[in-house]
């Protein structure tokens, strides 16, 4: 047995008065502050190593002289008759707490030093959100701390700069993800920047005074309560009251000041609230860790020593092996993920988001490789941040990676290895995919063997008018319905749509007649709200080149139709595309609509050659929009016969059921009976 010199030194039972168990503890207590007191010293003497080594470049991390001090350390062990599995395991957490201190100062002098910083936090003083807060800036001389009674008040401060950064709760070990912040995550297009994880022990606590049977109500958030819920069921006289944090629920009580109302609240509240613990460790699980992300405005760069973590988010088409291929691309750069977490959509039924940790850092060509894959297989992908991983392993020399450990999925032309870049339009290139992108729309596939037609009026102009239309659309076969709401337009007098109003009207449209919409989307601040309400964003040929629009619209998990500028080339329109993509929206719709050129015999001149060219360069479905190329009524049907014949995917026409008078582009839309002798025409 360690740690026994000799058995007959023992004492008889019966032999030690309390007063010398007594005396004994106070022993043990001095020898852990010794113990406490030598890791603290053992930090800042590896923080001076790291400034050292900083100073003559020399690597932080050193697997060789870690491997060489656990191996004296076990040796030692035997020399105090100490358990080795013991000894390891303390080094291994000693050595991985000395290379976590080196590993923030490298990272924070990387930042720049920053000495003052506002942080944006859910709760008040002693909420396990501000103890997190506390250990991601402790390198940070100043800290200010804005208290938010929600998630969401804490990200809308960083978005509006009254934070820096905002320091938020993402998963528990006994209650698992926080649903609410992973959905703010996606939508607040911010960047992660760090984390940590917090060891969270709940108590009972109660005004001075009080006992556990005196109580009828206890405060507390959900999910301290769901953590505790095992305690808290054996309470049967008492009742739950909900609280918008832990400290809060502390502070609350003591208020209060009742000794029938206690809260379930950590140990440290206690003694900041002037309260009494009831009970002590009522946490279903005794190891029970928050873990915490802080987001920023900008994303952070990860100096290349610091062991760095990931994350993504993304969805995958509902096809068998989709999410497979996706896996089998970290595993084929040997690049381990630490987590993965499917949250259904807020705005598509039935469609899954998957959170992505990884280990590796987004600078590293492997990591690059492994995305520039995923997005092949994925509809939307975006990089929620790389930040410095609070996650060490003990050294190991890597396992090269062999050709057996890799697993391919689907078959083998669906893998296309890495490509030399096209300039300006990587991701929409052939190169990057050499199988077309099929984009679902509601169940519509743009992009495969069918043609699909999109129709529908220019402009909203009434309710009547767009359900008459959205009816011709169903009957004549027509997948999806179309209509302008807001309409930029040359001259300042024209007819500008109806804006909502008019997309309330398409969209109960499309829902009474099972037609997905679309509907041009014509500023940066409009692409949320449309989002709501339509299928696919339509970019007009106006703002093809409005970056800060296809930047925002590349943020969504939306389809976007993008049509082709007047005077835009094949190159440029393909960049434009790009900024899409590379937002990490990966459904883009490409829409040859006419080019502007001498001739005046038609109002645009269709580029019907664009579309094999388009398909040659690019895996996005291509369609064409033969109405405004033509500018005329009788032009629209043989152009879009044309059309097909050079393999467009899809057609988008512009029909009315009065286009004498029409409120915009009367001439060139089709007649309803006119759009259905069309229709039969291209199915025969």
């Amino acid at each position: 047995m360690y740690g026994i010199l000799d058995p007959s030194a023992l004492p008889e039972p019966n032999q030690t008065d309390d007063n010398e168990i007594d005396n004994l503890r106070g022993e043990v207590d001095r020898i852990d502050d010794g113990i406490l007191g030598l890791l603290a010293e053992r930090r800042r003497v590896a923080l001076k190593i790291a400034v050292e080594k900083q100073r003559v470049s020399r690597p932080l991390r050193d697997g060789g002289r870690e491997e060489e001090l656990l191996m004296e350390r076990l040796a030692a062990a035997d020399k105090y008759q100490l358990d080795p599995e013991l000894v390891s395991r303390v080094w291994e957490q000693i050595l991985a707490d000395s290379l976590r201190a080196q590993f923030e100062f490298a990272q924070h002098s990387a930042n720049g030093g920053r000495d003052a910083v506002t942080v944006a936090i859910q709760g008040v003083e002693g909420s396990n959100s501000h103890r997190a807060a506390l250990a991601l800036t402790a390198h940070v001389e100043n800290r200010d701390f804005v208290a938010c009674s929600r998630f969401g008040d804490a990200i809308e401060a960083v978005r509006r700069e009254r934070a820096d950064i905002a320091v938020l709760p993402i998963e528990n070990t006994t209650s698992g993800a926080i649903a609410e912040v992973y959905d703010l995550l996606m939508d607040a297009r911010l960047s992660i920047v760090g984390e940590t994880k917090v060891l969270v022990k709940h108590c009972l606590l109660g005004v001075r005074g009080s006992s556990i049977s005196d109580l009828k109500t206890v405060h507390g958030h959900p999910q301290a309560v769901a953590q505790c819920s095992n305690f808290l069921a054996g309470l049967s006289h008492v009742d739950v009251i909900y609280a918008s944090d832990t400290a809060l629920a502390a502070r609350r009580i003591a208020e209060i000041d009742n000794p029938t109302v206690g809260a379930v609240a950590g140990e440290q509240t206690a003694s900041l609230y002037g309260l009494e613990i009831l009970e002590a460790g009522i946490n279903n699980r005794e190891s029970n860790y928050t873990r915490f992300v802080a987001v920023a405005r900008r994303p952070v760069d990860v100096d290349s020593q610091v062991p760095a973590k990931t994350s993504l988010v993304l969805s995958v088409s509902n096809e068998a092996g989709a999410l497979a291929e996706v896996l089998n691309a970290f595993r084929a750069e040997g690049i381990s993920l630490v987590k993965l977490e499917s949250r259904p959509t807020v705005d598509n039924p039935w469609e899954e988001m998957f959170y992505v940790d990884f280990e590796g850092n987004l600078a590293d060509d492997r990591v690059q490789r492994a995305i520039d894959d995923v997005r092949r297989h994925t509809m939307y992908l975006r990089v929620l941040g790389s930040y410095p991983s609070r996650d060490l392993r003990p050294h190991r020399e890597p396992r090269p990676m062999t050709e057996a450990r890799v697993v391919a999925v689907g078959p083998a032309s669906a893998r296309i290895p890495a490509a030399e870049a096209v300039a300006g339009y990587r991701l929409a290139s052939r190169t990057a995919q050499a199988g077309d992108t099929v984009v679902e729309v509601a169940g519509v596939a743009i992009g495969g063997p069918e043609l699909v037609m999109i129709a529908g009026p220019c402009a909203v102009e009434s309710l009547d008018q767009v359900m008459r239309t959205a009816r011709a659309v169903k009957e004549s076969g027509g997948k999806l319905l179309r209509g302008g709401c807001f309409k930029p337009r040359t001259s300042p007098y024209s007819f500008q749509g109806l804006g909502y109003e008019g997309l309330e009207m398409l969209a109960e449209a499309g829902r009474v007649y099972g037609l997905p919409i679309v509907s041009e989307v014509p500023a940066p601040e409009h692409v949320e709200r449309m989002a709501e309400f339509t299928d696919v964003l339509q970019i007009g040929a106006r703002n093809m080149q409005n970056f800060a629009l296809l930047t925002e619209v590349g943020q969504t998990n939306r389809p976007v139709l993008l049509k082709r500028g007047m005077s835009a080339s094949i190159d440029e329109y393909l960049q434009a595309a790009e900024y899409i993509l590379a937002g990490g929206n990966q459904r883009v719709i490409l829409c040859e609509r006419g080019i502007r050129t001498f001739e005046t015999s038609s109002r645009n001149t269709l580029d019907l050659t664009a579309v094999p060219v388009l398909r040659r360069r690019t895996h996005l479905p291509v369609i064409v929009d033969p109405s405004h190329a033509a500018g005329e009524r009788d032009l629209v049907a043989p152009l879009a016969m044309a059309a097909a014949a050079v393999g467009a995917h899809g057609l988008m026409v512009e029909i009315h059921p009065d286009p004498q008078n029409a409120l915009s582009d009367g001439p060139q839309a089709l007649r309803l009976e006119d759009f259905d002798d069309l229709m039969k025409a291209l199915a025969r």
